[in-house]
């Protein structure tokens, strides 16, 4: 990763390079786990459904927090947000996903046995076929909320897995083809399992993938999103997930950085100070390392955010880089630590007289 040459200016702090780029189809959001991605990528879809003319959002997470973020029930059939005309959320699991392919007689179940086979294939198959509901749907933009890091680097090697999946398979038709026709005919299947229908329903999932695969590899029409805290081992996860982008030819170019503290509340607390001083320490890593990315810092927050309403407030953080309210040494700053400082006094001294009083009546 090239640095930037001192007096280069670094790209803007914001998520707005992602509303203005009106090409965009796909939207992952992914990073470690517990560091926000839910509450981002809902923040993401909402400014989306904005500028867009309908986002769906789906959650690949099987802890499935958007219900959650929203306070609103989802399941696997995109459903409307309320208090919104165009945004849509729905909840999947691949791997349970693929519990339904399963079960359905005929071909379908006979292409599922066979995907199993394969390791990996049959998340992979389930993914295919969502993404092939998804795409009948016609959203102008899908935001994906991925599951912690792992399970999102196995979600974007699906394509490339079910594709060389397939391709085996084919070699079998093309090496047994013959043989598979003549065990169907013995054992009296109907036509619904001859070589044609099976196969020629795998050509088509084929096709599918190839497809989604071809438009994940466009950074026109797709980018990933990796939200993170400033401590080490986010950093680190941060770092792998954008290598591995990189070799799957995924783009990324925004970062968020969630749960910052800023010295504007820190009340004289050794334990905030040092704390402070340790996010600093790794902010100023994620600059070092990632100078060409849009990176947006996110304040820690007194409370969750949970509701449409929270979500829409704390949506000004992603499109304006956040300013603490005081300036740390200020004359503003002083003047509220001084009276911080009289009320805690006041407090203290009420304390006493109470526990003089009481030593008193004893």
């Amino acid at each position: 990763m090239t640095m930037a040459a001192p007096d280069q200016e670094l790209p803007e702090g914001t998520v707005q390079n992602i509303l203005d780029q009106d090409t965009l189809k796909w939207v992952f959001v992914g990073g470690k786990g517990g560091v926000g991605k839910t509450t981002c990528s809902s923040i993401l879809s909402i400014l989306l459904a904005r500028v867009r003319a309908s986002v769906l959002i789906i959650s690949t997470d099987p802890a499935h927090n958007l219900s959650d973020a929203f306070q609103q029930r989802f399941t696997k059939t995109p459903t409307l947000v309320n208090g919104f005309t165009n945004l849509y959320a729905m909840e999947i699991d691949p791997s349970v996903e693929n519990d339904d392919i399963s079960g359905v007689d005929g071909p379908d179940n006979f292409v599922s046995e066979l995907a199993n086979a394969i390791p990996g294939i049959d998340e992979a198959m389930s993914f295919a076929e969502m993404l092939k509901l998804v795409q009948t749907m016609d959203y102008s933009v899908i935001v994906f909320d991925t599951a912690p890091t792992g399970h999102t680097l196995r979600l974007l090697q699906f394509p490339s897995t079910l594709e060389k999946g397939l391709v085996k398979m084919m070699t079998l038709k093309n090496k047994f083809g013959g043989l598979f026709s003549q065990m169907t005919r013995l054992f009296g299947a109907g036509d619904e399992f001859n070589e044609d229908a099976i196969f020629g329903r795998l050509e088509g999932m084929k096709e599918v993938i190839e497809q989604v695969n071809k438009q994940f590899k466009d950074p026109d029409l797709t980018t990933f999103v990796c939200v993170c805290i400033p401590e080490f081992l986010s950093l680190y996860e941060t770092e792998r997930l954008v290598q591995e982008l990189t070799k799957f030819e995924i783009d990324t170019h925004n970062i968020i950085i969630n749960q910052v503290l800023y010295d504007e509340e820190a009340a004289e607390s050794k334990l905030l100070k040092a704390r402070i001083r340790m996010q600093q320490k790794y902010i100023d890593q994620f600059y070092v390392l990632y100078d060409d990315f849009h990176i947006t810092k996110l304040p820690l927050l007194p409370e969750e955010v949970c509701g449409v309403e929270a979500l829409k407030s704390c949506s000004s953080h992603f499109i304006t880089p956040y300013e603490p309210t005081v300036t740390r040494g200020s004359e503003d700053d002083l003047e509220r630590r001084v009276n911080v400082l009289k009320q805690e006094l006041k407090d203290a001294e009420a304390k006493l007289e109470k526990a003089r009083k009481g030593k008193q009546k004893v």
